[in-house]
Formats: C-alpha cells, sequence, structure tokens
C-alpha cells in the first residue's frame, strides 16, 4: 500500500515541505510569472493564511546562493529550462518576517525589529572575513549582529534603519551580484502599532528601514513584499521606480495564493474525501482574485486533516482561530442604521455596490465608514462578484465560514448593547418567571428590532434557529440566581434553552422554531409538542423545581409569537 503525502499543516517553510514527505500544492508558476516581469519592488497583498509565507520561501529557496535546486524537481518551474539556469542559485538573498514584531509598546517592537533583521544577519557570518568588506563595512556589520550578555541585539537606531541596506550593499561586495530583499507582512508593525496608540514612531521607523532599502538602492537587484494591506499614501512606498502592486482585484498572480477549484480537487482524490467536496466548496470558496474563484488554503487542509484523523466529520470554522475578528466588531459600532442594513442584506445572501480604496493609511480606517467597506474586502471579510457600470464593485460574503464569523460579532455586539439597559433587560426576564407571554412577546419583538436579522433561503432552518437561540441566550446572561443551559439534556432529548431559578424554585423551558413564511401559529405549536413529547420537564421535576414554566417561541426576521403550556 503506497503511503499518502503528510497533511501540512502549518508548515510554512518549503524545504521542509518538500522534504519531509509533506503534500503540497504546486505554486511555483509565481517564480516563472515573476521573473518574467518583475519591479523594482514588488508587492502582493493578500488576506491572512493564502499562502503568502510558503511563496516566500519558495522564492528564497529558488534564489538563493547554494539553494538545493532537487527541492524544484518535478515542479511547473523545472520545465523552464533558460529561467532556472538564469535565477537559480544565482543570488544573495535578504528574508525576514515581520509577522512577529507586533507588541504594545514602541520600544518592545522595535527590540522586536532588531532581532528579526539582527538573526537574518547572523546568516551571513562569511562576512565577517571577507576581504572584499572595508574595515569599517566589517566593523558595522559586526554591530548590526552583536548582541549583549542577556542575547538581546544592541543596534543603535540609526543603524536599525539602515540595516537592510548595509546587508545589501555588504552581500553585494562579497558575490559580485546584487542582493534580493524578501519582507513578509510588512504591515504587521503598523497594524499593531495603530491599535496599541504609538502609530506615528513606528510609521517614521518602518518608513526609515524601508526607504533606506528599497529607494535608489544600488545593491538591490529586486524585492518582494507581502502584506494584507496597501499603505501607499503613508509615503512608504514614495518615490519608488518600477513599483509594482498586486492586489486581489488583479488577474496576474491570482492562482499563487490560495487554492484553485482543480487544486482542492486534486487533494481530496489524493486522501479519498471527494464526498466533502460540495461542503468543502461551501465553506471554504468562494473568494475572487481577479476572475478567479479560490479556496481559503487554510481551512481545506485543516478540514482534511480533521477528517483523515476523525475529528471532524461537519466542516468547521478555522479562521476564528487564527485571525483577529475584532475588524467586524469595529465595523459594527460604527455602523449606522443604513449600514447595518447593508450588514443584514449580505447576511442575507444578497450583494451590495461599494467603491473599494485599496490605498489607506491606518489613519483612514476609522474616519469614514466606506474605508471599513475597504478592509473588510482587503482583509478577507468580503469578497468582489463583479463590477457595475460606474466601476463600483459589487461585495459578497465568500462563504459559510465568514458568514458565521459575522453572526458571532453581532451577537457580541447585541449582548453588549442590550446590557446597556439593565432595568429593561430585567423586565424581560422577569416577564418569563411570571409566565407573562404578552410581555416576552413585547419584549424579545423589541429586542429583535435593534439586531440584524437572518433570512438567507440559503442558510438551514436550524441556523437561523440558532442564531436566534444565541440572541436570547445572550439575553438571560446577566441575570444573577439564573441558572441557565444551552442545549442541555433533559427526558428524551435536547432542550434549546432551560432555566432554574433555585431560590423560588421556578423552571424555565424555552423552545425555538424558526416560522417558515411568517406560519408563527403551527412554529409554536412545534416547539410546544417538542417540549412535550421529548418530556423536557423531566430533569427540573428532580431537580426540585415546583413551578415549570414552557415557552414555545417562533420567529420569523424581526417579529415573534410565544405561547406557553
Amino acid at each position: 500500500m503506497v503511503q499518502k503525502a503528510k497533511i501540512p499543516i502549518g508548515i510554512e517553510d518549503f524545504e521542509e515541505m518538500r522534504t519531509m514527505g509533506y503534500y503540497y500544492v504546486d505554486k511555483t508558476g509565481l517564480i516563472r510569472t515573476l521573473l518574467e516581469r518583475f519591479g523594482k519592488v514588488n508587492l502582493f497583498t493578500r488576506p491572512r493564511r493564502f499562502g503568502k509565507t510558503l511563496n516566500m520561501s519558495m522564492l528564497k529557496h529558488f534564489l538563493e546562493v547554494g539553494c538545493d535546486g532537487t527541492l524544484f524537481d518535478g515542479l511547473e518551474i523545472s520545465g523552464e529550462k533558460e529561467l532556472c539556469d538564469k535565477y537559480m542559485g544565482k543570488f544573495p538573498v535578504i528574508s525576514i518576517s515581520l509577522k512577529n514584531a507586533a507588541s504594545d509598546t514602541f520600544d518592545s517592537t522595535k527590540e522586536m525589529l532588531r532581532n528579526i533583521i539582527g538573526k537574518e544577519a547572523l546568516r551571513f557570518l562569511f562576512l565577517m572575513q571577507s576581504d572584499r568588506l572595508s574595515e569599517t563595512e566589517h566593523k558595522q556589520y559586526k554591530a548590526i549582529i552583536h548582541v549583549d550578555d542577556n542575547g538581546i541585539f544592541t543596534m543603535a537606531d540609526s543603524l536599525l534603519k539602515d540595516s537592510l541596506l548595509l546587508l545589501s550593499c555588504f552581500l553585494q561586495k562579497h558575490y559580485g551580484q546584487k542582493a534580493i530583499i524578501l519582507i513578509d507582512e510588512y504591515d504587521v508593525p503598523l497594524d499593531k502599532a495603530y491599535q496599541s496608540g504609538y502609530y506615528d514612531v513606528m510609521l517614521e521607523l518602518i518608513r526609515s528601514i524601508f526607504g533606506a532599502a528599497l529607494k535608489s538602492n544600488s545593491s538591490l537587484y529586486f524585492a518582494v513584499l507581502t502584506g494584507c494591506l496597501r499603505i501607499s499614501k503613508e509615503s512608504i512606498f514614495t518615490g519608488l521606480n518600477n513599483f509594482s502592486v498586486y492586489t486581489v482585484k488583479d488577474v496576474r498572480y491570482n492562482e499563487y495564493f490560495g487554492f484553485t477549484d482543480n487544486d482542492v480537487r486534486a487533494i481530496l482524490k489524493n486522501y479519498e474525501l471527494m464526498e466533502q467536496y460540495d461542503s468543502i466548496k461551501e465553506w471554504y470558496n468562494g473568494y475572487q482574485f481577479g476572475k478567479l474563484g479560490i479556496y481559503c488554503p487554510w481551512d481545506v487542509i485543516r478540514y482534511c486533516d480533521d477528517l483523515c484523523d476523525g475529528n471532524a466529520t461537519e466542516p468547521q470554522n478555522y479562521w476564528i482561530n487564527t485571525s483577529s475578528n475584532d475588524i467586524i466588531r469595529r465595523f459594527i459600532d460604527k455602523a449606522d442604521v443604513s449600514a447595518r442594513d447593508e450588514i443584514e442584506m449580505l447576511i442575507n445572501g444578497g450583494s451590495i455596490k461599494k467603491e473599494i480604496h485599496q490605498e489607506l493609511t491606518y489613519r483612514d480606517l476609522d474616519s469614514d465608514i466606506d474605508n471599513l467597506w475597504s478592509l473588510l474586502f482587503t482583509t478577507g471579510y468580503l469578497t468582489q462578484d463583479g463590477k457595475d457600470e460606474k466601476g463600483m464593485s459589487k461585495l459578497i460574503i465568500p462563504n459559510r465560514e465568514i458568514h458565521w464569523i459575522y453572526v458571532q460579532q453581532i451577537r457580541k455586539w447585541f449582548k453588549d448593547e442590550t446590557r446597556k439597559d439593565i432595568l429593561k433587560l430585567e423586565n424581560f426576564c422577569r416577564a418569563f418567571q411570571e409566565n407573562d407571554t404578552a410581555a416576552i412577546e413585547e419584549g424579545f419583538t423589541s429586542y429583535l428590532k435593534k439586531t440584524i436579522s437572518i433570512r438567507d433561503t440559503s442558510v438551514k432552518k436550524e441556523m437561523k434557529e440558532n442564531f436566534y437561540h444565541g440572541i436570547l441566550l445572550g439575553l438571560f446572561g446577566n441575570m444573577s440566581g439564573w441558572k441557565v443551559r444551552s442545549n442541555a439534556e433533559s427526558g428524551e432529548g435536547y432542550s434549546d434553552i432551560s432555566v432554574e431559578i433555585e431560590d423560588q424554585e421556578i423552571g424555565i423551558i424555552i423552545e425555538l422554531k424558526y416560522a417558515e413564511n411568517a406560519a408563527f401559529d403551527d412554529g409554536c405549536r412545534e416547539a410546544m409538542k417538542q417540549i412535550k413529547d421529548r418530556n423536557y420537564a423531566e430533569k427540573m421535576i428532580d431537580d426540585g423545581m415546583k413551578i415549570i414554566h414552557q415557552y414555545g417561541i417562533a420567529c420569523y426576521k424581526k417579529r415573534c409569537k410565544v405561547i406557553s403550556d
């Protein structure tokens, strides 16, 4: 029996991918496309977890002096003999990632930058003995790699700003060949600085480092950068000659970041998981890069791994554990009534038309709600679905996974909003223990009008019911003395929500139904029948509850009906 390749969970090093028996989706066509027409500085902007780091590692292992050419045997680029002869293993390469250069303070982030650049400089220890460097250059190199007794790199701020420039100059002198600079996740330090309140000083430092290394650097052959945002208005890239930017809107390079449909089919066939194709497409496909449909590779790989290990049968939300989703919450907080209506339209399977600004500053992000639409698009929480005649972008939520994240963030926002009026919330909850169905119905309808409803016809009925379930559960969350359970085993099944108020010996059982086509009476009767047929009250009786109120609640859009036993 032939052993299948290992599934590459979290593998971002190309050499490890190729030598340790991992399944590799061939993206080496990126090398050919880049080398056929590269700019002096090339920036690729893509959302997180779309293979940017692995592609940068691939470029390094192809271009760097002393590379192992056998890593590319059998891959697409190996068929380009002329390009391989001209470029493979011919260049000194400086390769750094700024994805971990993020801290709550400027000083600690600056220390991280020293550490990242200093460690990369240590790869070139042969420069210490290079007879092609001057005495002054030897001293500068030693200062870049110098560490104190605690192993902390000590280069002065002025040297830090010139460090990449100097390294490229030293390498060119040693090899007699201009250097290539690779900078992965270039915008992470700026993002963290903006969130933590030291943006201006961080911007000045990054501008200085990049300006020295990428502008008028006679030792630079070309540079490649990756990130989520193109921050050109900040003057980081101003004045660069032959500066090329490739975003999710561009056709060029669209197949090299993320998985195409053919990639996914090949993976599923390899691991004998083709029966999961439709689910994977629904949950993880839907991104439009240029004119090509793209899947999030991280999600596909993780789900395949869980399927093979028997850890999952249904698709999971992997994105939420790898990215901060605060952007959606920030957007909802700032959204006016019109913007919230547009969010509701998106969640319900519709589209909106917006002008997308891809060249944003971080200062722009909170200044205008339209810029936050652009940020949602750039970071992968929205995708384009064509343009109208005025050049506006038609935006949609890409897939079921991102749809789920929106719903979760809306629930959190709604929960926080309702806590602002404690008296109203307490009166609403008290209506359940007093069996006041009219007050429950009026109160719940009032809350539903303030949130965003789900009525997308493509969303399964149980998912819609879960949405209303989550809202009601959140409303009960702050009630002192209430023991609230969700989907707790009771009788012969699992009740949606159960509450025990022990000091008053009152139990509350709630079953929620989505009222298809506003059939509220049918939904309420179905809910009450389920409560009684499955004997949900049994556990509460065993727990000593003397009074038990049972509620069937049917919801549709922003309306509801409530009946009790």
